[in-house]
Formats: C-alpha cells, structure tokens, sequence
C-alpha cells in the first residue's frame, strides 16, 4: 500500500533508537537512519510534516516509479528518508575524493538516479539536493564502501562535485532494502 501525506503526519525525534521519525498517524511511526548529531536543530522537536514536505514526497514517488520497478514498501521508504535528509539533515561539505572523476558530462537534479564510482565496486546513488557545483546524495545501494574502514550504509547522505556522477548503467536499476 502506497501511503499518501496525511495532515497527521509529524516529524519528532525516537529517544528509543534515537534517530528522526515520521509519526503515521493510527500509532504508525516511520524510522530514519538520521542520528542525532546529522540532524538540524528543528529536527530534534515534533514539527509538522509541512505542504512543502509533503510535495516533496510526491513529486519524488511519481518520478521513483516511473524509473525503477519497486514495490510500494519500499518506495515510500525511500521516499521518507530522502524528503528527511532533503529538509531536516545539516548541511554538508563536499567528499567527491572518494570517488571517480566520470568523463560525461550529466545534467543534476533532485529525484535523478546516477552511479558513483570508487576504487572498489560502483553504486547507485540519488540527488536530494541539487547546487550549482555539487550534489547531496543519497545511497541506494546496500552499502557504499568508501575506504577500508570507512562505509555508507544504503540511505546515507554523501555531498559530491557533479563530476563524479555518471549516467546510470542498466545493471544498477535494481534497489533493495537493507
């Protein structure tokens, strides 16, 4: 079942597994992967999940289903984390050395899929903020090795420079959950 913004639904901070969270409504309660210290400061009270949040969200579950084949569950979860980090994590230095320099040049915008590139393996990545320069990216792979002991886990954000995006190749159109 697709779930659809509903004037219930707030934003507030889960002290239990102490991450940012969407109250459902009817004693539903999304969690996040956002921790404490990535949060703004609004982020750490109950807000309302707002008209500009709720388009977000929309906007971002049309174009999420007209490019990748992904069941309702995930979709929204995807569609969740992306429209928290998009509004409710701190901002962001670029990190591009982590990753390949693409030599194509690509076009950024929010809710477009590309793939990045480190010295070990490639992974599928998606714009939650777009900038003149660089890009806040959200994992959609299950993990993204950056270093040997440093990883992103899916649903992190990393910031890059627009030069490391490369256009998506058909094998990385498949996203599953963690």
């Amino acid at each position: 079942m697709l779930l659809m913004p509903k004037r219930d639904w707030q934003w507030g901070y889960n002290e239990t597994h102490q991450v940012l969270s969407v109250s459902l409504g009817d004693d539903m309660e999304f969690l996040s992967p956002y921790k404490f210290k990535s949060l703004i400061p609004d982020a750490k009270k109950t807000t309302e999940f707002s008209v500009e949040h709720a388009k977000f969200y929309i906007d971002l579950v049309d174009r999420l289903s007209k490019s990748l084949s992904l069941n309702d569950a995930l979709l929204v979860q995807i569609a969740l984390n992306a429209t928290a980090a998009h509004f409710l994590l701190k901002p962001q230095m670029p990190k591009s050395w982590f990753f390949n320099v693409s030599h194509q040049c690509v076009y950024s915008e929010v809710g477009k899929l590309f793939q990045l590139t480190t010295n070990e393996h490639t992974v599928l990545a998606m714009v939650i903020e777009s900038g003149l320069q660089a890009s806040l990216m959200m994992i959609m792979s299950a993990e993204c090795r950056l270093t040997e002991s440093k990883s992103l886990l899916q649903f992190e954000t990393i910031k890059v420079m627009h030069d490391r995006l490369a256009p998506l190749s058909p094998s990385l159109r498949q996203v599953n959950a963690a």
